[in-house]
């Protein structure tokens, strides 16, 4: 089995700035579009639905960020 990668994050947007773009024309934030586009019966592309995804996790990690660093006041 091979090592993790410590950055793997930086690998996995493929062409950046793209669902962002989608969710715009829609008219709509990137989480709410998101939201959408995982709602089941969406007929949204396999690969829409995939940066959907991962717009979603990105949020989680920003959240998990945050509270770590907030509170360490000195």
């Amino acid at each position: 089995m091979a090592p993790k990668k410590k950055n793997w994050i930086q690998g996995a947007v493929k062409k950046p700035g793209v669902f962002t773009a989608k969710a715009r024309r829609a008219g709509m934030t990137v989480q709410a579009y998101a939201n959408k586009v995982l709602k089941k019966g969406s007929k949204a592309s396999a690969q829409t639905k995939r940066q959907a995804r991962l717009a979603k996790t990105f949020k989680k990690m920003g959240k998990k960020r945050k509270k770590k660093t907030t509170g360490r006041k000195k």
